[in-house]
């Protein structure tokens, strides 16, 4: 089988920033955004609770904003690293920069009940954390202010 590309990535190099992972054609772009929270391999991956409330914030945030119509998907990398969000059209990191932050912003200064995050609307309701959401939230957006939009470390 062929390596997928992000399997081409040099994991060792990888910094928090964020990414164009791929950009993909089925009638019309659909650019994939890498936004790598913590240093694969080097820092401690996110606890799932906090990734699960920056999931319910971060999807509720963009699918609210100004870009709405063109977010197909807000959610989670596997290895706990980061996620990914994929819209529709050919954006750049330089795009998308101020609205990430933006999101960021908002996970940090929001209080109250997590959107979505009940018996009936979530399949794991009570893997939420809060706290924890704010503080990857603040590393993150540190990150971007230093190394805001960067190129993948090929091997």
């Amino acid at each position: 089988m062929e390596k997928i590309k992000s399997f081409t990535v040099n994991h060792l190099k990888l910094k928090s920033g964020l990414y164009v992972s791929r950009i993909d054609n089925f009638g019309t772009d659909i650019t994939t955004f890498d936004m790598r929270f913590t240093a694969p391999n080097i820092e401690p991956v996110m606890d799932t609770g906090s990734i699960h409330t920056l999931e319910h914030l971060g999807a509720t945030f963009f699918r609210n904003s100004n870009i709405k119509n063109s977010v197909v998907y807000f959610g989670p990398m596997g290895c706990r690293t980061g996620f990914y969000l994929i819209l529709a059209g050919l954006v750049t990191p330089k795009d998308i920069l101020p609205l990430v932050k933006d999101m960021l912003s908002f996970v940090i200064n929001f209080n109250g009940e997590i959107f979505g995050a009940t018996q009936v609307e979530c399949g794991n309701y009570s893997d939420q954390n809060l706290l924890g959401a704010k503080e990857f939230s603040k590393k993150y957006l540190n990150a971007l202010s230093n190394n805001p939009c960067t190129e993948y470390p090929t091997n």
